[in-house]
């Protein structure tokens, strides 16, 4: 297999040449994918050697290394993580899967899937899989990535089918719910259940949309089906009326203390019409319009408050220190709203955890400029040793083992203009609404209906 870099001249190659170029290039990222799966694996060894040396417990011995997996590859502490782990299964367990990638055709994901379909197997039953499938090309060729997971599946519970059943219900435990951005204003609301209880609730969503359609409602089944799914999470009863409306599908009450949506716009968008887009918590941005109806809604029904979040333009705020060793609660929701996901860079979970960057017993205060948000896995691997921050004008620089430094700093604020004059407090709206010049942030309450 070649493995030159060197870029043709595309304006020569003809058809033929071009697509065995693109196959050329599509080995070559094989090839490379085995080259930093095997450096992955070896930097774990060199690294849990280091921290062995030094007195780390066995149990934090390796620690950080799949951070500085993710900052070389420029990718989330998460998908480090994924790699370390595939990296150390190809070296130790499974020599051909390896092989094939280093011979450029295997990709990484689909020696992905066998470890991840062998991954409840014994040593020795996953090798066999192992060479069944990858030590001759022609076994798997032309075959689709479900049917290689079909097939690696089914001989994992034809060699260890009580291995199989014991995975299955360890999964369970995995359950969980989760919420991504989508296009338009949109979000992704997904749950990964048991396959009983999936395709239970599922099946009362869609009884219930069948039914709303039987009685003439206009939606499609697919609108019904997401708004029966809100409205049984969201509202404390369900109960049939004379209208089109469907029941709602029985579900947990809502919590007693409202939750709330953080938005956080600038003076112009929210009262001079400026275009800049708002920010929501926990999902990112939204258009302009959409934030002032968001707004208006919460408005109208008397479920809105708005604080001042900035002071000026810099982003500074006032009272943002703290003799505290740890973060109050102002000053970690600010925190959340100024950094809105982890800061370590390329990665974009959920704050979890607020954390000081030039540590307190080090002499870092417990103030807005020394802190930042991370997830719970970044904010665990800086306390590696080797792992040392620095805060420099916003600007966190990080600092690894290796040496190699990578800087973050926080998304910056949407620009705008104080409007002409300070608006008027709202009367008669129940809470108190506050406005302040420049920037605000606006917590409204879960159960009101956009405009």
């Amino acid at each position: 297999m070649a493995t030159s870099s060197s870029t043709p001249d595309l304006a020569v190659l003809g058809e033929g040449e071009m697509v065995e170029e693109i196959r050329r290039l599509e080995e070559l990222k094989a090839h490379a994918s085995a080259l930093q799966a095997e450096l992955t694996a070896r930097l774990d060894e060199v690294v849990r050697r280091r921290h062995a040396a030094a007195g780390v417990r066995a149990e934090k011995q390796g620690a950080g290394v799949a951070s500085q997996v993710a900052l070389a590859r420029r990718e989330s502490p998460n998908r480090g993580a994924r790699h370390l782990g595939l990296a150390k299964i190809l070296v130790a367990e499974l020599p051909h899967t390896l092989a094939a990638m280093r011979a450029g055709w295997c990709s990484e994901w689909r020696a992905t899937v066998v470890a991840r379909e062998t991954a409840c197997l014994s040593l020795e039953d996953r090798r066999r899989i192992d060479a069944e499938l990858m030590a001759d090309p022609a076994t798997t060729d032309g075959w689709g990535d479900q049917r290689l997971v079909a097939v690696a599946r089914a001989r994992a519970y034809e060699l260890d089918p009580h291995a199989a059943l014991k995975r299955s219900r360890r999964a369970e435990g995995e359950r969980h719910v989760s919420l991504r951005p989508a296009p338009d204003t949109m979000t992704y609301l997904t749950a990964l259940l048991p396959v009983a209880q999936g395709v239970a609730a599922y099946a009362a969503l869609a009884r219930a949309a069948d039914q709303a359609r039987a009685a003439g409602d206009e939606r499609s089944r697919g609108q019904v089906m997401a708004d029966a799914l809100v409205a049984s999470l969201t509202t404390p009863a369900a109960t049939s009326s004379e209208s089109a409306e469907p029941a709602p599908v029985p579900g947990p009450a809502p919590a007693s203390v409202p939750i709330a949506v953080n938005l956080t716009v600038s003076d112009a968008t929210l009262f001079g019409g400026g275009h800049q887009p708002g920010w929501i918590g926990g999902y990112g941005p939204v258009p302009a319009g959409v934030a002032r109806d968001l707004v208006a809604s919460a408005l109208a029904e008397a479920q809105a408050t708005l604080r001042r979040l900035y002071t000026t333009s810099s982003g500074s705020l006032v009272t943002m220190d703290s003799r505290s060793r740890t973060f109050p609660a102002s000053l970690g929701l600010f925190i959340d709203l100024r950094d809105q996901s982890c800061r370590t860079p390329w990665c974009d979970a959920p704050i979890r955890h607020h954390d000081h960057v030039v540590p307190d017993h080090a002499g870092g205060p417990t103030s807005a400029p020394n802190g930042q948000g991370l997830c719970e896995a970044c904010n665990q691997a800086k306390e590696a040793p080797g792992f040392a921050a620095t805060v420099h004008d916003g600007v966190v620089t990080t600092t690894t083992p290796t040496g190699h430094q990578v800087r973050s700093r926080a998304p910056a604020l949407p620009p705008g203009d104080p409007p002409p004059q300070q608006p008027q407090e709202p009367r008669g709206l129940g809470p108190v609404v506050h406005l302040y010049r420049h920037h605000l942030q606006v917590v409204l309450a879960d159960d009101f209906q956009a405009a």
